[in-house]
């Protein structure tokens, strides 16, 4: 793929220049169009870039260091303000540039609408697909006051689209009752928790290509205020991280993934930012191999 953006000064911890070389994309999608409460998600990736600077390399979780892979950051996609099925359209046409030159995808959101593209472009490439979806809310809506494209949608599509036995949804604490009654339906639906479902969903998907989409509200707001929709009752970011931990350990095989819903300007502390850019580099250096 030829990349129409130059790379950017404000990029992910140690990214190469070398988009030829990298075995994986990062890339903001500054979207937050169809959000139903607080806005502010499309400044959350490079609020998450700047606070990577403060990471260390190296991981003692996985003992790997972000200097044994090589990753490009393309920057954020630059999507028509307002334009949310123009902007859609592009995120797909770029993660399917991505995937045809065999790299992995790792999306910095933006809101949890923007995972819609990028899951449709994976599973045109995998039809055995499944998704991991860690958030504090099912999505599992058909619509938001009459708009089927909304934050609260996108993993309903999902499960249309390749099938609800192989969605698998960790940590959800909120959503309408129609949400809930569909969930425990048509969906592997594993409320309120995350990690001790998720260990023993795992051996399930071995083998099986996985894209994972996390939603930074999973967190407790003591942990992660800096969000548009924020949901009392979360996880702690050890959970998170060893949810993430749990995955790249696994015989799953992680095709894509995304972390989403950071709204910077809501934690004057930058916590939210500084949580989402370890489980970002965690991410890497648990799903690039």
């Amino acid at each position: 793929m030829k990349l129409d953006q130059k790379y950017s000064g404000n990029v992910f911890i140690l990214s190469s220049e070398d988009y030829e070389a990298a075995k994986a994309v990062i890339y903001g999608m500054p979207m937050d169009f169809t959000v139903s409460f607080r806005p502010g998600s499309r400044f959350g990736p490079p609020r998450i870039r700047e606070a990577s600077v403060g990471l260390e390399e190296y991981s003692p979780y996985l003992d790997r260091s972000l200097e044994d892979i090589v990753y490009f950051d393309a920057g954020d996609l630059l999507l028509p303000f307002g334009n949310a099925a123009r902007s859609l359209e592009m995120i797909g046409e770029f993660v399917r540039g991505v995937l045809a030159d065999g790299k992995l995808p790792v999306g910095l959101g933006g809101e949890h609408l923007v995972s819609w593209p990028i899951i449709r472009e994976v599973y045109a490439k995998y039809p055995d697909l499944a998704v991991i979806h860690i958030d504090a809310h099912a999505d599992l809506r058909e619509q938001y006051e009459g708009e089927p494209l909304s934050h609260s949608t996108p993993i309903r599509k999902t499960a249309e689209l390749i099938g609800g036995k192989n969605v698998y949804q960790f940590g959800i604490r909120s959503g309408s009752r129609e949400e809930w009654a569909y969930g425990r339906e048509n969906v592997n639906f594993h409320p309120f928790e995350v990690l001790e479902p998720l260990k023993r969903a795992l051996p399930e998907l071995a083998g099986r290509p996985v894209y994972v989409t996390i939603d930074i509200d999973v967190l407790d707001p003591s942990c992660a205020p800096g969000t548009g929709t924020a949901e009392a009752g979360g996880i702690t970011s050890k959970e998170l991280l060893d949810a993430v931990h749990a995955i790249a350990r696994s015989d799953a095989r992680v095709v894509g993934c995304d972390l989403v819903e950071v709204a910077p300007a809501y934690d004057p502390t930058e916590q939210t930012q500084i949580a989402a850019s370890k489980i970002v580099r965690e991410m890497l250096l648990g799903f690039v191999k």
